[in-house]
């Protein structure tokens, strides 16, 4: 989980040492071990290092093989061994960290090695055989890229409010990205950022910088690959396992990990693998909110009895106790972007302290949902209208031999009746500010986003839906240690490039209904109370009944920033207490959210002027080219 920050000028001017330093300075929360930056003329990299893995022991960035071509990363390679396989006249040594495999991979294709490396990563390289800078993002986008462009430079990071630092790009706000956010609770528009100087590298896409000009490009994106047939089912399982076996594994390379597991069956099921494989029992712990008065819920009855199961420890952190916006400490809440303030602040802080407490390796079980519980009436209607009966009948088949029932399915409508588009009507808060909803086009947008999107063709639509939706880029920086500000990486081994591709390609029908792939596969590592439990919603919004039964007045008398009228009619919004639905209560909390963000999204300029005036340069050492 390393800091990366990097400037170019692009008028080939020197690059501002002092600045160089102040953005690496402050990104050293994010690397406590080492702090470093290089320069070579018009060209400056910083990076701060934490050691999250056992490779990265024997990192030191920015890093070079041959003097010539540099790189910062904070990277984590996946399938090392595959990886090490397709270079081996390459590497002079053993065992290389992730930063040197990726050097290698470039040395060896160039600008292609994007399509030979996985994990979760963003990295620059400058090569100045070529003077020009390329960057990545990874496929899913886990790890985050920010970058600003001026006259005269380009500068990146990894964390928002590092780039803010540079007094040349514009703290101007981006209204599209604060209707957005009124609207939707995030940004619709994954390649920019609440500010209009600044913009985000969306997952799947490289950045050039060269002969001053800056451009991007999208090198993945999912798609449903030829489907996959294997001899027998237990064959299919088989595979799955170990593509999730190797998912975990990939992800720990540590002596300790904590594990944000609930009482559901995707992070229950990465809690037992991590087990099976660390084969300590005392490496791993678990942490799970939990509610016992505030709404009905059995998350607590569930992770213990997993936990249990598995035969490790596990934390349950009382939800109930916290009220909305709590948080210990008051910095908590002040974030780079509006989206990542939640209402449920001091739960959440809470887990992230604890597993901190124990490890800089965090697991979750993010985001089995999306990819195999799709709902089987898809996977029918596709076998129909492109006539593929032998699927559609063993799929029926399956379906009547485990449910003993076709309700639900609208069998007469599989041929008859085209799954058409819907138009849903999607929730407008009426106290959004008239004026600036017409300068944004709100109400359009709002229409044109409430759009179920299905493609005829597609047989997984919900899971397509989900990887094309704007809440990962989000979560992720949510976990990230640009919001969280602990020296704790946290990894998602469902949000695996093999694993996913591998579920695209599989049948819906079975593998995919209610998460079958995943319940056989685990049949042997948890106890059948959690392997049988239905997927249900939480039972109740924690936040919904906050309002109810807790005094939350306050957050309708706070003190009103200036620019939260341009956005907010504040003479029409209703009090918090008095709203009654989960959707109008998460709405109106984010006005709070909004309103506490502008007043402090000034942050970083006095962290700026404290670098300033503050101590002498961190000591490390520092290259110029």
């Amino acid at each position: 989980m390393s800091g990366i920050v990097g400037m170019v000028n692009l008028a080939g001017a020197p690059i501002d040492r002092e600045l160089l330093w102040r953005c690496t300075d402050f990104l050293s929360y994010r690397g406590p071990e080492a702090q470093q930056v290089w320069i070579d003329r018009n060209v400056g990299l910083g990076h701060t290092l934490l050691h999250t893995t056992y490779e990265s022991e024997t990192e030191s960035q920015p890093t070079t093989l041959d003097g010539k071509v540099w790189l910062i990363a904070d990277a984590r390679i996946d399938a090392r061994a595959e990886l090490l396989k397709k270079l081996p006249t390459l590497i002079s040594k053993n065992n290389p960290n992730d930063a040197e495999l990726i050097l290698y991979a470039y040395e060896a294709w160039g600008e292609d090695c994007i399509h030979h490396l996985i994990g979760d990563f963003v990295f620059a390289i400058w090569d100045s055989r070529r003077r020009q800078l390329f960057c990545a993002r990874d496929h899913l986008g886990v790890k985050p890229f920010f970058y600003a462009v001026t006259p005269d430079s380009f500068i990146f990071s990894n964390t928002l409010n590092a780039v803010r630092l540079d007094r040349n790009v514009s703290s101007e706000l981006n209204e599209v990205a604060i209707g957005d956010y009124l609207l939707f609770g995030v940004n619709q528009n994954l390649s920019t950022t609440t500010f209009r100087g600044i913009n985000r590298l969306p997952a799947g896409h490289t950045l050039t910088v060269s002969n001053g000009s800056v451009s991007t490009h999208c090198y993945w994106s999912p798609t449903r690959g030829t489907e996959l047939r294997f001899r027998d089912r237990q064959s299919c399982v088989e595979r799955f396992d170990e593509l999730l076996t190797s998912a975990v594994e990939d992800r720990l390379r540590t002596s300790r990990v904590a594990v944000s597991m609930s009482g559901g069956l995707d992070s229950t099921s990465i809690a037992a693998i991590a087990h099976e494989l660390m084969k300590d029992p005392t490496a791993i712990h678990t942490y799970s909110v939990v509610y016992d008065n505030l709404i009905p819920d059995e998350e607590r009855h569930y992770s213990e009895a997993a936990a249990n199961h598995i035969g490790i420890p596990i934390t349950h952190i009382d939800g109930d106790r916290y009220p909305l916006f709590d948080s210990q400490i008051q910095s908590d809440m002040n974030q780079a972007e509006p989206f990542l303030l939640s209402s449920l602040t001091g739960q959440f802080n809470t887990l992230l302290r604890l597993c901190a407490r124990h490890t800089r390796v965090a697991l979750t079980g993010y985001d089995g949902d999306a990819l195999m519980d799709e709902p089987p009436n898809n996977y029918f209607k596709s076998a129909a209208r492109t006539l593929r009966f032998k699927n559609l009948m063993a799929g029926l088949a399956w379906y009547l031999r485990t449910k003993r029932s076709l309700r639900g399915l609208g069998i007469r409508s599989l041929v008859t009746r085209r799954f058409r588009e819907q138009d849903v009507a999607g929730f407008y808060p009426e106290w959004i500010d008239e004026s600036f909803a017409k300068r944004t086009n709100l109400r359009e947008r709002l229409k044109e986003y409430s759009l179920i999107q299905v493609k005829l063709d597609e047989t997984r639509p919900a899971t397509f839906r989900a990887l094309a939706s704007k809440v990962w880029s989000s979560l992720f920086e949510g976990y990230d240690p640009g919001a969280t500000r602990l020296a704790l990486e946290f990894r998602h081994p469902f949000i695996d490039l093999r694993l996913i591709e591998f579920l695209l390609s599989v049948p819906a029908v079975p593998w995919c209904v209610e998460k079958h792939i995943l319940t056989t596969a685990m049949h042997h590592r948890l106890p059948a109370d959690v392997l049988n439990r239905r997927k249900t919603p939480l039972a109740g919004d924690p936040a919904l009944q906050m309002t109810r039964h807790a005094s939350v007045r306050w957050l309708d008398s706070f003190e009103v920033s200036p620019q939260l009228r341009y956005f907010v009619n504040l003479n029409k919004r209703l009090s918090i207490a008095d709203e009654q639905t989960s959707e109008s209560v998460w709405a109106s909390l984010r006005v709070f959210a909004l309103n506490h963000w502008l007043s402090n999204s000034q942050l970083t300029d006095r962290v700026e002027s404290r670098h300033q005036t503050s101590n002498k340069e961190p000591v490390s050492q520092t290259s110029i080219a």
